[in-house]
């Protein structure tokens, strides 16, 4: 592993140490810094962490508050008065690098081993500034984009992912609405919520976080969103629309993946492509969009036999399978694509992928991880669907 550290305009202000991966990054704000420090102590153990140390000395490294709340996967130190991170790399080659911050800050520099970090935070950022700027030329024309985020109950996790989303949509610009409901919520008082939302001209995007109340079906609630305002990408009108290659808001897991994967230089054509997982929120949307970039797409599940061979044989692999360390080194093809949809809780407390990620980081080619890999993407294409949902009820073009 090999760092270097560079000021605001992109000059080299510190020594090379066997440089294999130099990324100018952007300046953060304090905060942000707090929530890129997280999980350092989770990957102590693996190349990148332990060199950095090595050549920074001691590291450090603080925990943020809420785990899921983290933008970014990494660790942090300082070099000279600089701040160097370590992990959620852009991995792509100096000429494509445009995304800087100044904010006075500091010097922040991304570090990885061999372009294997495949963070989406730079990625997300400028999806999301393509979101901001559309969104400023809709208020230009007097369209101001509103989402509205339904929660039902006290879920923690569930409340988490509203508070990032909520916080999305100030930074680009979106009005929120968080409407919380009670756990006792009844499913036709929650279907009378959403046809108010939905006959509401002020409010653009309906999105209901999930998982809901046993005493309520999902499906009857996805339904209930108008296709124009299932900025999730749920509905049976929009699933439908993507299966026949029609014009439709694509479901955001899957779509950021396919932007994470497009990110590295991969050419999707042609490649075989698996799928673990066949979930309709995540697999089975993920491997349509895959077929649709024309790969060979292989969607495995709990009943599919010689599963490890099946994987080993895949140029790119997504794992959206629900189960910590799933999956293992020895199914990794050297060299491939490794999407790490997973979000579980381990038994220490700490957020876990689908993928193990010590074991297959040595083997794969690019590769996320968990946290700041795919959920930062999700959140962005949310903000990108909202913005052209705004964009089409208004007739206006972005």
């Amino acid at each position: 592993t090999k760092y270097v550290v560079f000021d605001k305009t992109g000059t080299l202000t510190k020594g090379v140490f066997d440089v294999t991966g130099i990324y100018p990054g952007r300046d953060f704000t304090e905060d942000e810094l707090l929530e890129y420090a997280a999980y350092a102590e989770s990957y102590s153990s693996h190349p990148i962490s332990k060199s950095l140390r090595e050549a920074c000395g001691e590291l450090d490294a603080r925990r943020a508050t809420d785990a899921q709340e983290i933008a970014g996967h990494g660790v942090r130190t300082m070099v000279d008065g600089h701040v160097v991170l370590a992990g959620n790399a852009r991995m792509m080659d100096d000429s494509k690098i445009t995304y800087t911050k100044n904010t006075g800050t500091g010097t922040v520099v991304y570090v990885a081993r061999d372009g294997q970090f495949l963070g989406s935070v730079l990625i997300a950022d400028e999806v999301k500034e393509h979101s901001k700027q559309a969104i400023a030329a809709l208020k230009a024309q007097g369209v101001n984009p509103c989402l509205a985020v339904i929660l039902v109950g006290e879920n923690p996790a569930s409340q988490v992912y509203v508070r990032g989303k909520v916080k999305d949509c100030g930074e680009c610009g979106i009005k929120s609405l968080e409407l919380r409901m009670p756990e006792t919520t009844t499913q036709e008082e929650l279907l009378a919520k959403i046809a108010e939302l939905a006959a509401d001209k002020t409010v653009n995007g309906i999105l209901v976080q999930l998982p809901l109340p046993k005493q309520i079906n999902e499906h009857a609630v996805i339904d209930a969103i108008p296709p124009e305002k299932d900025v999730d990408g749920f509905s049976p009108v929009n699933v439908g629309r993507m299966q026949t290659g029609q014009p439709c808001f694509l479901p955001c897991t899957p779509a950021g993946c396919i932007r994470m994967i497009e990110s590295t230089g991969t050419k999707i054509d042609g490649k075989n492509a698996v799928v673990i997982g066949r979930s309709n929120i995540v697999g089975k949307p993920a491997a349509l969009l895959l077929l649709a970039k024309n790969a060979t797409v292989t969607v495995c599940h709990s009943h599919t036999a010689n599963l490890k061979e099946i994987c080993a044989n895949a140029d790119i692999l997504v794992a959206a399978v629900g189960r910590a360390g799933f999956v293992t080194g020895d199914m990794v093809k050297p060299g491939a694509v490794v999407i790490d949809v997973g979000i579980n809780r381990g038994a220490d407390g700490k957020l876990h992928g689908d993928v193990n990620f010590e074991e297959a980081s040595a083997v794969a080619g690019y590769i996320t991880p968990v946290p700041g890999g795919v959920g930062p993407m999700t959140r962005a294409m949310l903000m990108k669907n909202t913005t052209q949902a705004a964009a089409m009820q208004n007739g206006v073009a972005i």
